[in-house]
């Protein structure tokens, strides 16, 4: 009993002691989209202020494809040493319901670290859009069959599922159209290549304060202090519709405990700074102070939530 005491405290008294002395090198920061999209524009604002608290770089990596699959997969091979995470949005647990075969495992190959924000989604349409809310885009639609389209950041995002969700409960003919990340589909969308976005307010609030694109509602079940003129799509006459997003940070599997507290702790800091915070808002985004533990639950509650919205869709990539 004493020797198997002896290796125990062995064995986890090095971990605790690397967790300490944590970091001694630069971090990369997988996010599995294009530059400029909202879990782009979130991470950055993390990784752009956790330098302070750990003393090292964090490096963030874009490596878009497969709706967020490819960058995710390269953290699943990442060694559990808190030097590769993965940032990224709701349809890390998606995903596992639309891919019969997904490259990951959303809950298996990950470990849980903090949640950054909750976002709501706005509807946005081109400048040039006759329609001034939600019941004349309606109108507008069905007066004209099979030529909308609503672009998404991904097959199967919340904004392609929001878009389904309002195909369907609004009784018009849309078809989707996949992009590989909000920016590249909110400049079509201004320039009038598709018809309607559902998209998360950090990417889009440049764009709809430039006067480039015209937001109809929010997705919120109240409305946001950024656009505090924007009616609830509730308000706008869609029942029920609360399909926002929101957006995490996630190591490898089977991180050190420890490890996994001591991130959380750093990012939350970040998030909870008046500057940071300010920032935030200003996108539309309610920061987090959930625990490691929190962000777990809220991953297997989001897994089961998502999952009943592919269903109801009828939603498969493959």
């Amino acid at each position: 009993m004493r020797l198997l005491l002896v290796l125990l405290i062995s064995t986890l008294t090095p971990i605790s002691v690397w967790a300490q002395s944590y970091p001694t090198k630069s971090i990369r920061m997988v996010i599995p989209y294009p530059p400029g999209g909202p879990t782009d524009v979130l991470g950055r604002i993390v990784a752009a202020r956790l330098p302070e608290a750990l003393g090292q770089q964090v490096v963030v990596d874009n490596k878009p494809g497969a709706s967020g699959q490819i960058g995710a997969a390269d953290v699943a091979k990442s060694a559990p040493d808190g030097y590769t995470l993965l940032t990224n949005a709701s349809i890390h647990v998606i995903n596992p319901h639309v891919y019969s075969k997904p490259l990951v495992d959303a809950v298996k190959e990950f470990t849980p670290i903090a949640l950054i924000g909750i976002v709501p989604l706005v509807m946005v349409v081109p400048v040039t859009q006759t329609a001034r809310d939600v019941k004349e885009f309606i109108a507008w639609a069905k007066a004209n069959p099979g030529k909308v389209n609503f672009a998404s950041s991904s097959a199967a995002s919340a904004p392609h599922l929001a878009g389904e969700h309002f195909k369907r409960v609004a009784g018009i003919d849309m078809q989707h159209v996949p992009y590989k990340g909000s920016a590249p589909a909110l400049a079509d969308l201004a320039g009038g290549q598709v018809q309607l976005m559902f998209d998360s307010m950090p990417s889009s609030m440049g764009f709809i304060r430039g006067g480039k694109l015209k937001v109809l509602a929010v997705s919120n079940p109240k409305r946001v202090a950024a656009l505090p003129n924007v009616p609830t799509m509730i308000e706008a006459g869609i029942p029920d519709f609360d399909l926002g997003t929101w957006y995490g940070i996630w190591g490898p599997a089977n991180m050190p405990r420890d490890l996994v507290s001591r991130l959380n702790a750093e990012i939350v800091k970040v998030v909870s700074l008046p500057e940071t915070r300010e920032r935030l808002a200003a996108l539309g985004a309610e920061p987090s102070a959930y625990s490691a533990e929190e962000f777990a639950a809220f991953n297997r509650r989001e897994l089961e939530r998502w999952g009943r919205i592919v269903r109801a869709a009828n939603i498969k990539l493959d």
